[in-house]
């Protein structure tokens, strides 16, 4: 079983930077590709980014490309979204998950594990 582990969310300002990392726990790691979703107050979760298990190839939605980063470390077991040019409409619960298999997917059903989620504020 994978358990992703959400971290390093906060309240930032628009234009602003914020690193969320997740952990998972489990050795076999490497084998599933891993995304990353939102969900903002009164809305459905939506994807925002995808890594295959190796690292390459990744994926993003329109709206936080060029200004979103997901990566990964496999021999930490965890994979990273860098975001920078923060917006308001970026505020959201951000949710890490992992997939079912190494391959990028990038709906909320190809995904099999989530974990409880970050809180992202970006002020204007």
């Amino acid at each position: 079983q994978v358990q992703p582990v959400e971290s390093g969310g906060g309240l930032v300002q628009a234009g602003g930077s914020l690193r969320l990392s997740c952990a998972a726990s489990r050795r076999t790691f490497d084998i599933y590709a891993m995304g990353w979703f939102r969900q903002a107050p009164g809305k459905e979760r939506e994807f925002v980014a995808a890594i295959s298990g190796s690292g390459s190839p990744t994926t993003y939605a329109d709206s936080v490309k060029g200004r979103f980063t997901i990566s990964r470390d496999n021999t930490k077991n965890t994979v990273y979204l860098q975001m920078k040019s923060l917006k308001p409409e970026d505020t959201a619960v951000y949710y890490c998950a992992a997939g079912r298999s190494p391959l990028v997917v990038t709906t909320i059903r190809g995904y099999h594990y989530w974990g409880q989620g970050a809180q992202v504020t970006v002020s204007s």
